[in-house]
């Protein structure tokens, strides 16, 4: 856990040989002494909150010039943490901003450690613990509906409706234990009115467990295996599928010998396709790991493809494969259709999704994303059209409080004891105050922070 009267800095933006920007961030206590020894402003500039000042970074001892920067400067509790921060907007690169840093850990400031800026951010109030999440969850989006949600989830779309059930739960709770302790000075309990409040805080917990799945799948993606014996065309699959020349394509059979990957985005949905080796018998070592890596690859897929040849049909080798993977979610995929039509080529009856393509061609893909996207839905649900998401803690802290708020209603509907009330009443302030934050552990803490990259 971070040490709030520490001044820390790290590195805030990616850098590498070339780059246009590097930004060294600095918060905590000390964070304008050393701008103001590291930094030189010519002029007469202002320092001033939130106002950039142009100059030079220059060693406090030496006085040679480091690099030629901006400065900005955010006091508290005008900051993203509420406490001081400058930020060094030096030239990108590897040296310039490891040098600047390095001055600043002269200086008396200390390495960050991983998102301990967003640590700082939710300990000091300026955020809650859905909204911290949600910084780590639009930085690493892999789609623009990812990056919505998780931009939704930092303007409080997810917490304000679990801090408002939070407080109904308090708010009954309050008014048991009130009839408990002094039930001879106030009227009996509204059994009915308090049933319906909890059913209706139930129904808002098990709506927003149902974007539990969606929400993974547009976090985590999903990942395609394009599967098949060899010259079916499956690269030529992945490069009209990615628009890009990605996997080597030619005549000769068992071209494709590693996995080759792709990253696409299909209905908001972030897909990593692979192209893997053709799975055929092959005394040829190396097109003999290929394959192996084909099978492991159609195991570990969310989804395959199994695509054949119109040309030649269902064969024994199709089979075959079709034999091993077909317990797995599964799309056929008719390949060639300009060459021969597909109307000739029998295959399974129990195969529910078939999709037609000329690959060479470019032509079906939007089919093929259409049936996709049918089978990840079942039809009816949208990724795309969410407006907040929660992530695996969060759905696990809600279906706690969904057990427990279950339990209230069976004791009230057994007649039991008000004290029995109170028992499930409390487990269920607790989980849904753990997932904004207001009852979360130092364990629960560390490990979602050390998941955030450094300077975040």
């Amino acid at each position: 856990m971070t040490n709030l009267g520490e001044t820390i800095v790290a590195i805030a933006t990616p850098y590498s040989q070339q780059g246009s920007i590097g930004i060294v961030r600095v918060s905590g206590e000390e964070a304008i002494t050393i701008a103001r020894t590291l930094f030189l402003a010519p002029g007469k500039q202002e320092w001033a909150t939130h106002r950039i000042l142009y100059g030079y970074i220059r060693h406090p001892q030496t006085q040679e010039i480091v690099d030629e920067a901006l400065l900005l400067p955010m006091l508290a509790p005008r900051s993203f943490t509420k406490e001081d921060i400058v930020e060094f907007h030096c030239h990108g690169g590897i040296i310039p901003v490891q040098q600047v840093l390095q001055l600043c850990l002269e200086q008396g400031a200390r390495l960050a450690q991983p998102g301990e800026f967003t640590l700082r951010a939710f300990l000091n109030g300026r955020i809650d613990l859905t909204q911290a999440e949600s910084v780590a969850e639009l930085v690493s989006a892999r789609s623009p509906e990812a990056a919505k949600i998780a931009l939704g989830g930092l303007q409080g779309k997810l917490a304000h409706p679990i801090r408002n059930l939070r407080r109904t739960c308090v708010d009954i709770l309050a008014e048991v234990e009130a009839q408990i302790d002094f039930e001879e000075d106030l009227p009996p309990l509204n059994e009915e009115e308090i049933r319906g409040s909890i059913g209706k805080i139930l129904g808002e917990v098990k709506a927003i467990l149902a974007t539990a799945n969606q929400g993974e799948l547009l976090r985590e993606g999903l990942k395609v295996a394009i599967v098949g014996r060899p010259n079916v065309g499956k690269s030529s699959l992945l490069n009209a599928w990615s628009q890009s020349d990605r996997a080597i394509v030619t005549p000769l059979p068992g071209t494709t010998r590693d996995i080759v990957e792709s990253e696409l985005v299909v209905g908001g949905i972030p897909i990593r396709v692979l192209d893997t080796a053709g799975m055929r018998e092959t005394a040829d070592m190396v097109e003999q790991m290929g394959v192996s890596r084909s099978r492991h690859a159609a195991k570990e897929a969310d989804l395959v493809l199994l695509t054949i040849d119109a040309t030649t049909g269902w064969t024994g080798e199709d089979e075959a494969i079709y034999q091993e993977i077909k317990h797995r979610p599964l799309i056929l995929v008719i390949n060639k259709i300009d060459l021969r039509s597909p109307e000739s080529v029998k295959y399974p009856p129990e195969i529910e999704n078939i999709v037609q393509t000329a690959a060479a061609h470019c032509q079906g893909i939007e089919s093929l994303e259409t049936t996709i996207l049918q089978v990840v839905h079942k039809g009816n649900l949208h990724a795309a059209n969410l407006d907040l998401a929660i992530n695996q803690r969060q759905a696990a802290a809600l279906r706690l409080a969904k057990i427990a708020l279950e339990r209230v209603q069976d004791t009230i509907n057994n007649q039991f004891p008000l004290d029995f009330w109170t028992i499930d009443l409390r487990s269920a302030i607790l989980t849904l105050g753990e997932i904004t934050g207001e009852d979360a552990t130092e364990s629960v803490l560390e490990r979602i922070f050390s998941r955030f990259c450094i300077g975040k």
